[in-house]
């Protein structure tokens, strides 16, 4: 068939069930980079058709890579992002700039372009080239690479799905290759230890290509610098773009779209890029986040300096970098949603392994301490759950004898997700922290009951999956999937 309806679209990959076929669900498919260039094959070789930026890692990968696509549009550049997984609408993964920033692909647009790519995958099949029909995620990114040569994309910013490795993404030829900050995540599939994990993560890089990293853990730093050194990899250090040791978060209100009237404050400082002054305003809330901006302005600067394009330079100048920088828009992360209906603000964080709830408490230690809290947590079964319990539920525990959380609140409840914890699992873990907490059947109902117990001086964080944040953005938005 030549194309198929959006409906039609979400119905088939709906029926090819969760992208990761593990907790609930059975056994982890196994993958294979075979299995795509099978499909890119049949459709043209798509992936050949633009310059690429491949963004590996466990956290900070979607950060890094919207900040630097929001670079690369506001350097005029055609630029495209692809992301997973989606909060809201499965469209969200496959970006292109355009008058009004990163757009999504039209609902029409990925009908027509899932059609082809169905086709020839029913085909593959049929003559016995592919051993089974794609999966949900090999599937997208056909898509993704499909509409990206189609509409003449100059440069792809391309966030990996799981790993590096194996991961679809992968299948490009990148120019320069990002790896962000590692942690314990997906041990299922990647390995059990930061080294295993690392490693894996580390197969995104490319014989005599480019690495742009920071040095984090120690035994990460060992299992991507011995890839690099065996492959002649082109290392380039980030933390150049990092601000000084005296220079501190900006303060203030963040002033953009959902986040007015956050406590949390912008990323706001200087850094000395070719002897001009570069002026960093990130609405992107919390402290790490200056390591995945880093990240972007150092990849930004290597494609400048030492990459072309169609034979041409990439022309990114400093002014592009902080245009782009402020203009990136990347929802879920501390997102402050305002008062709504007289109701408590929502934040909206999707930590979901313990590194990311870290992260979360160490910007939660910005709010004001008197500040009443609720926390509607939930997470994937297969998930470190214990873990990041351990980390998170004790800031809002009513019964600590802390006379400033005598007015808070924890409520647990089922994400709409195969893979979710039960409640009974969730209170299991609340149990044995001996923090009080409240059950509820679904998230509609966690907050409806978090938007009653909480005052209008207080605040709600959710957290704990991008499932939960989707689906309570979705239902404090209205925004329709």
């Amino acid at each position: 068939m030549d194309g198929m309806t959006y409906e039609q679209a979400l119905d088939r990959l709906a029926a090819l069930g969760p992208e990761l076929r593990v907790g609930r669900t059975g056994v982890p498919r196994k993958f294979s980079l075979e299995h795509i260039r099978a499909l890119l094959g049949a459709l043209g070789e798509p992936q050949k058709k633009f310059a690429s930026v491949l963004i590996a890692g466990t956290n900070g990968k979607g950060s890094t890579a919207a900040t630097l696509a929001a670079i690369g549009q506001a350097a005029g550049l055609r630029t495209g992002l692809y992301t997973s997984p989606h909060l809201v609408r499965v469209n969200e993964r496959v970006r292109i700039s355009g008058s009004r920033g990163l757009e999504e692909i039209p609902d029409e647009e990925f009908g027509r372009v899932l059609g082809i790519v169905d086709e020839a995958a029913r085909q593959l099949v049929e003559r016995g080239e592919l051993p089974h029909y794609p999966s949900y995620f090999e599937l997208v990114t056909a898509i993704g690479f499909t509409w990206f040569a189609e509409q003449g994309v100059e440069l792809a910013v391309l966030e990996v799905g799981l790993g590096g490795r194996l991961d679809a993404t992968n299948s490009v030829e990148p120019l320069v290759s990002v790896i962000t900050d590692i942690g314990i995540d997906h041990t299922e599939f990647l390995g059990h230890t930061l080294r295993e994990i690392a490693g894996e993560k580390a197969g995104i890089m490319r014989q005599d290509g480019v690495l742009v990293t920071l040095s984090q853990h120690p035994e990460a730093n060992a299992a991507i610098g011995e890839v690099a050194v065996r492959l002649g990899v082109r290392g380039v250090d980030a933390a150049r773009c990092l601000p000084g040791e005296r220079q501190e978060q900006g303060s203030g209100i963040r002033e953009q779209g959902l986040g007015v009237g956050s406590p949390l404050a912008r990323n706001r400082y200087e850094l000395s890029i070719g002897g001009e002054v570069l002026q960093v305003d990130s609405p992107l809330a919390g402290q790490h986040q200056q390591r995945n901006v880093a990240l972007a302005i150092a990849t930004a600067i290597e494609l400048r300096t030492n990459h072309l394009h169609n034979g041409r330079p990439f022309v990114i100048s400093n002014a592009a970098i902080e245009q782009g920088v402020k203009a990136t828009v990347w929802p879920g992360r501390l997102e402050w949603i305002a008062s709504r209906g007289g109701h408590a603000p929502l934040l909206l964080d999707v930590a979901h392994n313990p590194a990311g709830a870290w992260t979360l408490r160490a910007a939660l230690a910005q709010l004001p301490e008197e500040m009443p809290r609720t926390l509607i947590f939930s997470c994937m079964a297969d998930k470190q759950i214990d873990e990041m319990a351990q980390v998170l539920l004790p800031l809002f525990d009513s019964t600590s004898g802390d006379p400033a959380r005598v007015r808070d609140h924890v409520i647990l409840a089922p994400i709409q997700n195969p893979r979710s914890a039960t409640v009974e699992e969730l209170l299991a873990a609340a149990h044995k922290l001996d923090v009080s907490a409240h059950a509820a059947p679904h998230l509609a109902g966690a907050l409806a009951q978090a938007e009653a117990v909480t005052p209008k001086d207080g605040v709600i964080v959710a957290t704990g999956s991008v499932y939960l944040v989707g689906e309570l953005r979705e239902l404090a938005l209205g925004e329709a999937r």
